[in-house]
């Protein structure tokens, strides 16, 4: 065997780069193909490498990171809007895999009660290993599959919570007195981290930019969640796994962050966790024993066909069709991290006799039922998603209907003026972009030919852009413009690069005799017809609590009503976060008729304000992580009110402390 940790590293490494491409060929997850991977260079395959220290270092970080990816990942905001129906799948997905399982384990493997109620867990888990299929045919936002995302999160945490307990009952002598103290200290611990973690965060973010100093610290958090889960005697998966929960909010799909997390993850520990999980996996004992494939056999049927039974009774409570049930059925059918967990937990279980709670034919088995129910998974939300998918498209072409905002050209650029606003200004932009957007971000320099010495100004902001935004693997176009003018120079990159949002920086203010908006503010909006942003930061995005929107009377007849309302929803969406509308109760009736036809399940609560000269009303209902989002409109348009001239000298007064986004709507281009 090799030994040499230089040479070790090297091979593990080769695997994670070519077991993937080998394996997509065959529809196979990566998971399983590092899996397998593990079998071959191990100690039961090959022997080409020993199952070390590092294995087991990586393998416990491993361990701890899918948990905090798999919460991390799921949209809390959707499963709130079907929190019923969601609750009725989880439920369902846990108890009937756990009462098949059990009976099939003690009647027909003939386990005792400890090892049966842990394997039957491993029936009664599942990962979102096809949730990606679902996302490259834009189904994402489906009922079903909300209800299967909230379903995960209820049935893996009461997967964890039996696996915590049967573990708990190994550790020390159990008495009466013992779960009682285990129950107060596991609430006391949650409470702690539901509460604490998340105020721990926002401070940290607010204070700490960096994104590499932002990924230490919720690694940090991540482990210290794990490790005093473990400290009150549970197991530390649990702990990982809701650190991800409550950090959810705070860590954007879009952000640098999320990026550094998911990268670090498949890039390196996750594979890593995988291969050591393969090298424990002894193929010939499955082949040599026919108890073994018994086995195996036996949690492969249960496995599937449990699932299978709780997404039909679902459908059957909600009437839904039948794609609906197998899509749930395809997102909730694969077994892999908790799955993994509660085998290897079991597998470390060792009883008085010498023994494994879970013997290799149990780890065996386990491994068996994680390749067949990741490959089933796949095809059937495969096979099913594009199904849907085209009748989505034939019933979106025999209905005509209105363009949709979504369906206007994506091209948001950023003017860059201000060094401080950079990183600000590309956050925003990221979060306002639609997902999967193929346009990238425009980043605009005006260099004034009278001023040729802020070139380099100019240059370094736009490097800094395009470094912060590679961290999300979104693409940004920069441009630095020579010209005489700054408004000119903006207006005619806006309709050469055909955008359709512009996003400023507010002006600072260098004298008392300066304007709110500064001369360049009022001179685009004045020359400038699409969508514009403005917008001034004093802290994160990714720590908003809210977001308070104001409207004036009559916004709902803005041409780009509808594209801001789009817009503000995607914003939302990105900051898991709720919208507070502010408005007369005509515009209010519109803005909820778009939510509810284009985001539906989006929490919005509406209220009736008519008090635009005095803001006060409103200062006072707003926080300081709250964002303000005032919909203004140009002099001479429909929405244009006499209030909205002294709409700056209010923000100064009231809002000084607060993120706040001026959004003027996009007109129609015979009126610039």
């Amino acid at each position: 065997m090799i030994t040499d940790p230089t040479w070790i590293f090297l091979i593990v490494l080769g695997i994670i780069l070519f077991a993937p491409m080998l394996l997509e060929r065959l529809r196979v997850p990566s998971i399983v193909g590092m899996i397998f991977a593990g079998i071959l260079i191990g100690p039961h395959g090959f022997g080409v490498l020993e199952r070390d220290g590092s294995f087991e270092l990586f393998g416990k970080v491993g361990l701890y990171y899918i948990m905090f990816l798999a919460s991390l990942e799921m949209n809390l905001q959707d499963v709130q809007r079907i929190k019923g129906r969601a609750l009725t799948l989880g439920l369902l997905s846990f108890a009937i895999p756990m009462l098949i399982g059990y009976v099939a384990n003690t009647l027909l493997l003939n386990y005792g009660t400890s090892a049966a109620i842990l394997i039957a867990a491993m029936y009664a888990s599942h990962t979102l290993i096809a949730y990606p299929i679902v996302l490259r045919y834009g189904l994402s936002r489906l009922t079903s599959v909300s209800i299967a995302v909230g379903g995960t999160i209820v049935a893996d945490t009461l997967t964890l919570l039996v696996l915590a307990v049967v573990g708990g009952m190994y550790k020390e002598h159990v008495t009466g007195l013992y779960w009682v103290w285990l129950v107060i200290k596991v609430i006391l611990l949650g409470l702690v981290i539901i509460y604490a973690f998340p105020r721990l965060g926002r401070w940290f973010f607010r204070r700490y930019d960096d994104s590499v100093v932002q990924y230490v610290f919720v690694l940090g958090l991540v482990f210290l969640g794990a490790g005093l889960m473990e400290l009150v005697g549970m197991e530390g998966i649990l702990g990982a796994f809701l650190v991800g929960l409550v950090l959810n909010r705070l860590i954007p799909p879009p952000s640098p962050l999320m990026s550094h997390i998911e990268f670090v993850g498949n890039a390196l520990f996750i594979p890593y966790f995988l291969i050591g999980v393969g090298m424990l996996i002894n193929l010939r004992a499955l082949v040599e024993h026919s108890g073994a494939i018994i086995i195996a056999c036996v949690m492969v049927v249960v496995g599937l066909v449990s699932k299978w039974l709780a997404s039909f009774a679902t459908q059957k409570a909600f009437r839904m069709s039948n794609s609906e049930r197998n899509l749930m059925f395809g997102l909730t059918g694969s077994r892999a991290a908790a799955t993994l967990a509660v085998v290897l937990v079991g597998y470390s279980i060792i009883l008085p006799s010498g023994d494994h709670l879970l013997g290799e034919d149990v780890l065996n088995g386990a491994m068996v039922l994680i390749l067949v129910t990741c490959v089933v998974s796949s095809l059937v939300t495969e096979n099913t998603a594009r199904k849907m998918a085209v009748q989505q498209q034939q019933s979106s072409h025999s209905v005509p209907s209105e363009p949709q905002p979504n369906e206007v050209p994506d091209r948001i650029m950023m003017a860059l003026n201000y060094p401080q606003m950079v990183a600000p200004l590309v956050e925003l932009s990221l979060m306002l972009r639609t997902p999967h957007s193929v346009a990238p971000i425009i980043a605009l320099n005006i260099v004034l030919e009278n001023d040729p010495s802020a070139r380099q100004s100019g240059e370094k902001q736009l490097e800094h852009a395009v470094k912060i935004a590679a961290a999300t693997n979104i693409r940004i176009q920069t441009y630095q413009r020579w010209s005489v003018n700054v408004v000119s120079g903006i207006s005619h990159t806006i309709k050469e690069r055909a955008v359709s949002d512009l996003v400023l920086g507010l002006h600072r203010k260098e004298r008392l005799s300066d304007s709110f908006y500064g001369k360049l503010g009022s001179d685009l909006l004045a020359t400038v017809n699409r969508q514009v942003f403005i917008y001034r930061a004093t802290m994160p995005l990714n720590t908003i609590g809210r977001i308070q929107m104001l409207l004036p009377s009559k916004a709902e007849f803005e041409q780009g009503f509808a594209l801001l309302m789009n817009r503000i929803a995607l914003l939302a969406h990105q900051l898991t976060c709720g919208i507070s509308v502010y408005s007369t109760p005509k515009t209010l009736t519109a803005v909820q008729h778009y939510f509810d036809a284009s985001h539906n399940g989006l929490p919005v609560l509406y209220n009736d304000f008519n008090t635009w000269n005095d803001l006060i009303p409103l200062a006072h209902q707003s926080r300081q992580d709250h964002l303000m989002v005032f919909v203004c409109a140009r002099r001479g348009t429909i929405s244009h009110q006499a209030y909205l001239d002294r709409l700056p000298d209010q923000i100064e007064r009231y809002f000084s402390s607060r993120n706040v986004l001026l959004a003027y709507p996009k007109q129609p281009a015979t009126n610039r």
